[in-house]
């Protein structure tokens, strides 16, 4: 017989069609999949089932970090306040050559991953080196993710040959694929700068052919279309399409400097587009026009990026970074509103990974990944809106309770009611 939980008392937001608010809500869960959830039904008896208690918080889907580095943690404040060139050639560059290898990759990926199930990430896609480390270490840890083996013409870590990088990707897919149904393998091309032509096309058609997430980083730099251009004549997404790299199965990450053809393209295309607002502030990359991208109808995901160039996994302050900086750059109060950050950090980034049928929202049939947020703090009080509240006041340390595929990851607070009290919820 499957394990069965019922969480309850909670205010549910399913993240579903139309964005419904459901006070004194009820999940249930079998096995790892969610089984029923709606309004709770007084008196009604859950014999044999484990109930947790979200105390009044709110019950909702795990977030999604659409991307970042999770190996990356190592070098969190090692180089800050510096330009772009100067923190990457002068400070990252050295310190990956210096300390990336299999033992440490293993260590901070597995550092990261417990960083972000305790912000109440339960879903992330890494690009990196070495990455089949790193993808253990997410199977070990238990967050659901997308790992991309990083690809990029220059001698890298595992990769000293950069003539195989791809045979070294195409290994890495297949073994993965063995490692645990929660990680999926990934192609990561680190971007159309650091990639000939013939890497981007031979590293596209070797997800096509194995049927995984093509990832990479676009139009990211101020520098990036001028370079792009000098060398094709075409803007950065113009050239990737040029490729026939652009499809539904493509994420391009960033995307600060593109303009109203660019996302006429990325439309058209269909890829998911991952937004890394502080990151890109930190860097002084630039402000990407997301407004833009929701209002074309461009499926828009959060990212933290890794640590090195961010300091944390924390998706909750990336909405309310994310909510408050296009307000300011467009001067207008009603862009990127709450229920649209919610959106990115859930479902909207879950269906850029290709799991929008898996995780991302609260319904009967999908992966049982679900968090409760206490909303009992002084700062989260009074809350007439969950929606504003989780966005604009809410932190990773609000997070109460975790689950991920049917098991729970983190356990604060709710009470679990032990075997033989009242079994009622209502």
């Amino acid at each position: 017989m499957e394990n069965e939980t019922v969480i309850h008392n909670g205010t549910l937001l399913t993240m579903e069609q139309g964005l419904p608010v459901i006070e004194n809500a009820i999940v249930r869960i079998k096995g790892d999949k969610i089984a029923e959830c709606g309004p709770a039904v007084p008196g009604r008896n859950w014999e044999g089932a484990t109930l947790v208690d979200a105390c009044g918080g709110i019950i909702m889907p795990g977030l999604v970090n659409g991307h970042t580095h999770t190996p990356m943690s190592m070098f969190r404040g090692l180089a800050d306040d510096l330009p772009l060139d100067v923190w990457l050639n002068e400070h990252i560059f050295p310190a990956e050559a210096r300390d990336i290898n299999p033992e440490s990759v293993a260590q901070w990926a597995a550092h990261s991953c417990k960083e972000m199930l305790a912000s109440g990430i339960t879903t992330c896609c890494d690009g990196y080196f070495l990455e089949s480390h790193a993808a253990q270490a997410m199977a070990d840890t238990g967050i659901r993710a997308v790992a991309g083996q990083g690809v990029i013409d220059y001698p890298a870590p595992g990769v000293p040959d950069p003539s195989n990088n791809i045979d070294h990707a195409k290994n890495f897919i297949e073994q993965t694929r063995s490692l645990s149904p929660r990680v999926a393998p990934s192609v990561f091309c680190h971007s159309p700068y650091t990639c000939s032509k013939q890497t981007l096309v031979a590293g596209k058609n070797l997800a096509q052919d194995k049927g995984v997430l093509f990832q990479i980083h676009t139009a990211e730099t101020r520098a990036e279309p001028g370079l792009i251009k000098e060398n094709t004549g075409l803007s950065v997404i113009a050239y990737l399409d040029s490729l026939g790299i652009l499809d539904p199965d493509t994420l391009l990450i960033h995307c600060v400097w593109v303009d109203e053809n660019d996302i006429e393209i990325i439309a058209k295309r269909g890829c998911g587009v991952i937004h890394c607002p502080e990151s890109n502030m930190k860097l002084a990359s630039g402000v990407a026009p997301v407004p833009d991208m929701v209002a074309a109808g461009l499926t828009v995901g959060l990212g933290t990026d890794g640590c090195a160039s961010n300091n944390d996994q924390d998706i909750f302050s990336e909405m309310d970074t994310a909510a408050k900086l296009h307000k300011a750059v467009r001067l207008d109060p009603c862009v990127m509103d709450a229920r649209t950050c919610l959106k990115m950090a859930t479902i909207d980034g879950a269906k850029a990974l290709g799991l929008g049928d898996v995780t991302g929202s609260i319904r009967p049939g999908k992966a049982a990944d679900i968090i409760v947020v206490d909303t009992t703090g002084l700062h989260m009080t009074p809350m007439h809106d969950p929606y504003s509240g989780l966005v604009y006041t809410a932190r990773a340390s609000d997070v109460l309770w975790v689950m991920v595929d049917g098991n729970v990851r983190l356990k604060k607070r709710p009470p679990v009611h032990p075997l033989g009290t009242d079994r009622r919820a209502g």
